[in-house]
């Protein structure tokens, strides 16, 4: 069997055998299998990837069977390996790999320990059918798939109402951008009569009229179905809420499947993309916006797990940006970059809820740094990564190469791009400061939870593994991703000789206001911190924190506009109204009936009065009918 299937079948046997044996698996069976199966998964994908380079990158295809034939329409399950998939898959599955063995760790003694880890291996075995599909039906069954997992794993506390509300939030937003890329589908065959990938990317600059409406709406509805997966404006409410879930599961949704879906999307149908530049501009805008806004919310969570879940929605705004400024290549490696080092603080996040017994409140920590300097040591390189700090963390090489990127195409196409650059390196400067914020209330200071000591192999190997990989070490990852992203045809984004000095000025400016980002976080909360929380009681303080706390509102403006009135139509809606309106009939029946049954009281008297009374009635009524005749 290819190795390629095997990726995906290891995942789907674990699946199946967790699923069936349940409650009455050991706990150590059921890490054993959920482990061993993604495990598995990786050393196929790694053997795949060493075929595919030895064979000199060529393009691999595995057809396993048609899914349905409607008319000319017949998609196969048929997986396709080129350089972008190669990239996805391996970062999927080695990403995902290391997340499963900490969790079988942080897991541990949990209720319904098998029944995690067989979402567990479906969520990475629904990832891969999508990084792994060869046309966009097949794609979308994985993309339903990640959406079906994430509901079932935010949800997976589900005996707390509010992680029940959490994981339909996540569904229902997501199935919001769901529907879109449906359209989008529907659109893409219209044109290309096919939802072959491949075709549709090298043939799309023959068949779609560049910058014509129909174009441009089918490029906006494959954005905005990746929007809703990847959680960019207006379709980002979902992911602060989806923290409900275990700390592993918040590790592999923003790390490595579910959230990068969408940057995946755009950049495997980047010539749709291109055929349509006002598209390109507003995924742009888009990504700068979200960034910025979650930078602000960031910025004043106390939750550990939220702090985290926005710094994620932010650095995709910083890929989206950089899939709006055609820097393909730049956004994917900062996709991976973001793999890595946000594996690596998710992790080490649970790592530190347990150690507070699962306290996730930041400002009831404290002291973290002398109690166990390893996990210090892993959220200093995960924070620094984030935060960009230069050459010695993997951020700086992804996101700095971005910004160069949008400052470039500020120059040479279109003024919003140097403006974009600038919302860019404003969210850097945020970022330096609320990686700072998080870092140094809960590893310095005054200890407020006791410490409870944690360890085993299965806590400390991942971390340190993704430790080394978030540091500037991996700068020789750059040009092997360049070059397996080149053979797949994703276009690497060239500089203007004229314009590459001010492109290098451009870096060194973002991480110069990087670096100043840190020293505000220092003077912020290291030196005057009393006079931050005086500002914060003030009531314009507290006023602009409830803003950023609340993302902007814009929860509550959907509450507002969508989930009230959607409730009072279903409460309407309910009590069927249209079955009430053919009930009238019956209760007039039912009230003649009563009132004729009421008059047979069997009095003559009574009987005499009525015929009496008709009759007067009936004349009146002749009366008026012949006056009315004259």
């Amino acid at each position: 069997m290819s190795l390629l299937a095997l990726t995906i079948l290891f995942p789907l046997i674990g699946f199946v055998l967790l699923a069936a044996g349940r409650n009455k698996l050991p706990e150590m069976v059921a890490a054993i299998i959920g482990v061993g199966a993604v495990g598995l998964s990786a050393l196929s994908a790694l053997l795949a990837g060493i075929n595919f380079i030895n064979s000199g990158a060529a393009v691999q295809t595995v057809h396993l069977w048609t899914w349905f034939s409607a008319g000319n329409l017949a998609p196969g399950i048929t997986l396709h390996l080129d350089g972008l998939s190669l990239l996805m898959m391996g970062m999927v599955t080695g990403v995902g790999f290391l997340i499963h063995i900490f969790a079988s760790w942080y897991m541990r003694g949990e209720e319904d320990f098998a029944r995690f880890f067989s979402y567990f291996n479906l969520f990475v075995a629904s990832m891969l059918v999508l990084v792994l599909a060869d046309n966009f039906a097949l794609l979308f069954l994985g993309w339903e798939g990640v959406g079906l997992c994430s509901y079932l794993l935010i949800g997976y506390y589900y005996q707390n109402p509010s992680n029940g509300l959490a994981a339909i939030k996540a569904f229902t937003v997501t199935r919001v951008g769901d529907v879109f890329l449906l359209i989008a589908m529907f659109l893409l065959y219209q044109q290309f009569g096919t939802l072959h990938i491949a075709t549709i990317v090298e043939t799309a600059a023959d068949v779609m009229s560049k910058s014509s409406s129909l174009t441009i709406w089918t490029a906006l509805m494959l954005f905005l179905g990746a929007a809703g997966k990847s959680a960019q404006i207006p379709l980002q409410t979902w992911l602060a809420d989806a923290m409900a879930g275990p700390t592993p599961v918040s590790a592999l949704i923003h790390a490595a499947t579910m959230v990068t879906a969408g940057v995946y999307l755009t950049s495997r149908a980047f010539t749709v993309f291109e055929m349509a530049p006002e598209v390109l501009q507003f995924i742009a805008i888009t990504g700068a916006v979200t960034l910025l806004v979650a930078g602000f919310a960031a910025l004043v969570q106390t939750d550990i797990k939220r702090i985290l879940a926005y710094s994620t929605m932010s650095q995709l705004g910083y890929m989206f940006m950089a899939v709006g400024s055609e820097a393909y290549q730049a956004g994917l490696f900062h996709m991976l970059a973001h793999a890595f080092f946000k594996a690596l603080l998710f992790l080490s996040s649970g790592a530190v809820i347990l150690a507070y017994h699962h306290e996730q409140n930041i400002f009831k920590m404290g002291g973290l740094a002398k109690k166990n300097p390893f996990l210090f040591a892993c959220f200093a390189i995960g924070g620094g990564a984030l935060a960009a700090i230069p050459f010695i963390t993997i951020g700086f090489f992804s996101k700095d190469a971005i910004l160069g990127a949008v400052w470039v195409q500020g120059q040479a196409t279109a003024p919003i791009y140097a403006s974009l650059y600038w919302v860019g390196v404003a969210g850097a400067f945020l970022t330096s400061i609320y990686t700072f914020r998080l870092i140094w209330v809960v590893f310095f200071g005054v200890e407020k939870t006791p410490y409870h000591a944690i360890k085993g192999a299965s806590y400390w190997a991942p971390l340190a593994i993704l430790a080394v990989l978030s540091t500037g070490l991996t700068y020789f990852l750059i040009q092997p991703v360049k070059n397996i992203l080149t053979s797949a045809k994703i276009p690497a984004f060239n500089i203007p000789e004229a314009l590459e000095a001010g492109a290098h000025a451009a870096e060194y400016t973002a991480v110069g206001v990087a670096l100043a980002g840190l020293v505000v976080g220092i003077v912020l909360f290291a030196v005057a911190y009393n006079s931050v929380k005086a500002f914060a009681n003030t009531s314009f303080g507290a006023g602009l924190v409830n803003i950023c706390r609340n993302a902007f509102g814009f929860d509550a403006l959907y509450n507002i506009v969508f989930v009230k009135p959607y409730l009072l139509l279903a409460k309407i809606i309910g009590r069927d109204p249209i079955e009430g309106f053919w009930l009238v009939l019956p209760a007039i029946v039912r009230g003649g009936h009563k009132f004729s049954s009421s008059r047979q009281t069997g009095s003559l008297r009574e009987y005499a009065s009525s015929m009496a009374l008709g009759l007067v009635v009936l004349l009146m009524i002749l009366i008026v009918i012949q006056i009315v005749g004259k």
